[in-house]
């Protein structure tokens, strides 16, 4: 199984990291951490050093109860940066983490590799379309609601088989759209309990029956630190469990704050088989 990333070839048989670098000041975990250009390239050469595949750059922080930024605003995060990390790091892929086309449109044209879209296209309808003029793969996302409401009141009849439908609905018009290269992300807790979360993680080998890559993004999410009663800070722990969780039922991509860490758990991995 590979990817053509913009004319590279990436070649999923091992596990690959998308490492986390957001220029957002409400994000989650690290939010404000790496607004600046020069703590974005400290932070983007410690991740590529510690073995990060991709940097996944995000401008629009989607946690639960976000405000809205304007579309102007969240390029004008994100180009200047982009510009400086792809001259800085020419070798490096960078994934980009909008559900916006213009944005999509305006980072792949600076050369991004990626499209990282946590809407799979339902938030703008010209998603689609705009990626599929590009030579890059398409994550595709399952999330119900918007971020500043996703997390009011999930609710599902059943949980995976909503979202088995959600992706074959969602695969074809990428396909229809000009993608080639589809990835699937569940979407853990983006319009989903811990209890939802952790249903969708026993059955994550299952979304394999596509035949496409399968994302897994659980660094040190609510669903972690909620069952373990601490804080995002202090989940490395419990997000280093549920990555080999995630690895053991075939993921081939995880999407981490911490690269370091995820990197040692995909070797370790890579040694038991």
């Amino acid at each position: 199984m590979t990817l053509n990333c913009n004319g590279a070839l990436v070649d999923l048989s091992s596990p690959k990291i998308l490492g986390i670098l957001n220029l957002t000041p409400d994000s989650f975990y690290d939010g404000g951490k790496h607004q600046n250009i020069d703590a974005a390239l400290q932070q983007c050469e410690k991740m590529i050093a510690e073995g990060a595949d991709f940097i996944d750059l995000g401008a629009y922080s989607s946690r639960p109860g976000a405000e809205e930024v304007s579309p102007t605003e969240e390029i004008d995060r994100l180009l200047p940066v982009l510009i400086v990390l792809r001259k800085q790091f020419p070798t490096t892929l960078f994934s980009i983490d909008t559900f916006r086309a213009n944005v999509a449109k305006a980072a792949l044209e600076e050369g991004a590799h990626m499209i990282n879209d946590i809407s799979a296209g339902n938030l703008d309808p010209a998603m689609l379309s705009t990626v599929g003029k590009y030579p890059v793969p398409y994550i595709a996302m399952h999330m119900q609601g918007k971020p500043k409401d996703m997390q009011n009141a999930p609710s599902y009849e059943d949980v995976y088989q909503e979202i088995m439908r959600f992706f074959s609905e969602k695969i074809n018009a990428c396909y229809a759209a000009g993608i080639n290269d589809v990835i699937l992300d569940p979407g853990f807790g983006f319009g989903k309990t811990v209890e939802h979360n952790y249903h969708l993680l026993d059955r994550l080998e299952r979304f394999q029956d596509f035949k496409l890559p399968v994302l897994a993004g659980v660094s040190r999410k609510s669903m972690i630190y909620k069952v373990l009663d601490t804080t995002p800070e202090e989940s490395l722990n419990g997000t280093t469990v549920l990555h080999t969780v995630a690895l053991m039922k075939k993921a081939q991509l995880i999407r981490v704050h911490d690269v370091k860490a995820a990197k040692e758990c995909i070797r370790l991995l890579e040694e038991l088989r």
